[in-house]
């Protein structure tokens, strides 16, 4: 399998529309929020909608930015310094599983969801800030190993 050396149009393009579609999920489920609530909810599940959804859309935000920012470099509207120096992805906040407990089976998988296309596109974050430099793990081990016997002779 050949190694990516870089990001491609194609990639960024599929995760943003899967962003996209994410997104709108996202929102159909949290819109509940700028609504009168109903009488017969709960003021603990209310409260865990409002904060998980707080975090949740800023996740989507987070993920948008940054595949905007992607988009921009392929169309030229970004230099690749200005993205490496502004355009990291930010560090996601983990969910409350107390918060989440509350909240219906939907729910919690659709904030998941999200979860897992920020660790995704973090992953990649990483990567291409790192030039994808991976280093082959038969020769981490065989360091560790140098390493190792170094220490001991």
């Amino acid at each position: 399998m050949a190694r990516t050396t870089n990001l491609s149009r194609p990639i960024i393009e599929a995760l943003y529309t899967e962003a996209l579609v994410l997104a709108d999920e996202v929102r159909a489920v949290f819109a509940a929020g700028v609504r009168e609530p109903i009488a017969s909810e709960d003021a603990f599940v209310r409260l865990a909608l409002s904060t998980e959804g707080l975090k949740t859309t800023t996740r989507m935000m987070h993920i948008l930015a940054w595949l905007l920012n992607q988009r921009a470099l392929f169309s030229g509207e970004l230099t690749e310094n200005q993205v490496r120096l502004h355009g990291a992805l930010p560090p996601d906040r983990a969910s409350d599983e107390t918060q989440l407990a509350l909240l219906e089976p939907e729910t919690r998988e659709l904030i998941a969801d999200t979860e897992k296309l920020h660790q995704r596109i973090a992953r990649l974050d990483e990567a291409w800030r790192g030039h994808f430099e991976i280093a082959s793990p038969a020769r981490a081990f065989q360091d560790r190993i140098g390493r190792e016997l170094g220490r001991l002779g």
